[in-house]
């Protein structure tokens, strides 16, 4: 699956992945929905956000943690 809106480029952001090149971690779109925001309520945080953004952001999550082996503690 390739993930249009994902840009990792290393001498942005130190390399994490983001969203558009925008300067948005894709651990920041994560981090606020663990807390409970809403996808419109991301959106508002960050108008140049498009919801295909955050939706694109969560699917590239699910695939990097399938193809890491997790350890359970």
């Amino acid at each position: 699956m390739k993930f249009a809106a994902i840009t990792v480029n290393p001498e942005q952001m130190g390399g994490v992945p983001c969203i558009r090149n925008l300067r948005i971690p894709v651990a920041t779109i994560l981090k606020l929905m663990d807390e409970g925001s809403a996808e419109y309520e991301i959106l508002q945080l960050y108008p140049d956000l498009t919801l295909a953004d955050v939706r694109e952001a969560l699917a590239y999550s699910a695939r990097v943690l399938e193809e890491r082996e997790i350890l359970a503690s």
